[in-house]
């Protein structure tokens, strides 16, 4: 059984219902407490749980932000960036109102919790967040629009039949996509099964030289990631799972990872990056090559086509969410 405390709540949840029914009854004994039943809303998401499925949104949190940011009713986009965008802190247009910018944009940060399709453009938006200008709220605007035309969208846990579910990741990397500093952007992504459960769109600290070197410090950040998410699991099931499978789509950064050879590629590479190579030769993550057209990590590194972003958010599991309203929900 496992029980998640925010200050005085709980949510509890285990393999046994007898044994989760024994617990509320001991807690009830001994503190005031109150028996909601089965979690339908928690910090502002919203769950349904069916026979086949559990669902997350944040519908309603979603329409509080449009609201608060003067953008309720407004014309619904199908992206939440535009394909070819780039900003810069070196705009020259006219600055904006640092707090309000600050404010939409740490609300858009808090929706990426369900829905991995806005992490890029929120990650991307808040990279202004010092001293913003009016491109920069308008980009932030244009995303707005697109929460606005998916307020319905979550993210869908299909429920597993039997047997053991195991963890298996994506990473991927765009190359010095950062205007002001020529960093690239990683996409970091993991699924529990079919369930994607870790998603993570982060500028790199390094400016790479190749796309080959963009793409291993993506790798090296999912290995550590994926290392934790496996112990977490463990220790949540008492069952041992085995190494992670991380999905790479540049053959070169794989045959580095393996082998960290000195050569023009890879010699000025910070020794620290090379803890991928110590991961793979222990058994601790394994690495596999994936096409380019099959690497779902991509829609966490850049701008993506309407097609191509619907495509992506249909892999992972992101769609809309058709079920009765739960704005009585406790």
């Amino acid at each position: 059984m496992v029980v998640g405390v925010y200050v005085n709540d709980l949510v509890v949840t285990g393999t046994s219902e007898q044994d989760i029914t024994t617990f509320k009854q001991e807690m009830k004994a001994l503190v005031r407490m109150s028996d909601l039943g089965l979690l339908t809303y928690y910090l502002g998401i919203e769950v349904e749980q069916t026979a086949d499925s559990i669902t997350l949104r944040q519908s309603a949190y979603a329409r509080k932000l449009l609201e608060r940011s003067g953008m309720a009713g407004c014309r619904a986009n199908k992206m939440p960036m535009e394909e070819k965008i780039k900003l810069s802190k070196g705009s020259s247009a006219v600055k904006v109102d640092a707090t309000g910018y600050r404010s939409i944009v740490g609300g858009l940060r808090y929706l990426v919790h369900t829905r991995p399709d806005l992490a890029f453009a929120v990650g991307y938006v808040s990279r202004f967040m010092e001293d913003p200008s009016e491109d920069h709220l308008t980009a932030v605007k244009h995303l707005l629009r697109y929460v606005a035309g998916t307020v319905d969208y979550g993210v869908v846990y299909p429920r597993h039949g039997k047997g053991k579910a195991e963890l298996t990741g994506y990473s991927d990397s765009d190359m010095g996509g950062d205007v002001d500093g020529r960093k690239s952007t990683s996409g970091i992504l993991f699924f529990l099964g079919k369930c994607p459960i870790s998603w993570q769109s982060q500028k790199q600290r390094i400016v790479a030289l190749s796309t080959c070197e963009a793409e291993y410090v993506a790798a090296v950040t999912a290995c550590c990631q994926g290392i934790w998410l496996r112990r977490l699991l463990q220790e949540i099931t008492g069952e041992d799972h085995r190494a992670p499978v991380l999905r790479v789509d540049n053959k070169s950064a794989i045959e580095l990872a393996k082998n960290p050879v000195l050569h023009d590629r890879s010699k000025h590479i910070d020794i620290r990056f090379h803890f991928i190579w110590d991961c793979v030769t222990g058994g601790r993550i394994i690495l596999e090559h994936v096409e380019t057209g099959q690497q779902l990590a991509d829609i966490l590194t850049k701008p993506l086509g309407q097609k191509h972003l619907v495509q992506l958010m249909v892999r992972i599991g992101v769609e809309k969410i058709e079920h009765e309203d739960q704005s009585s929900a406790r």
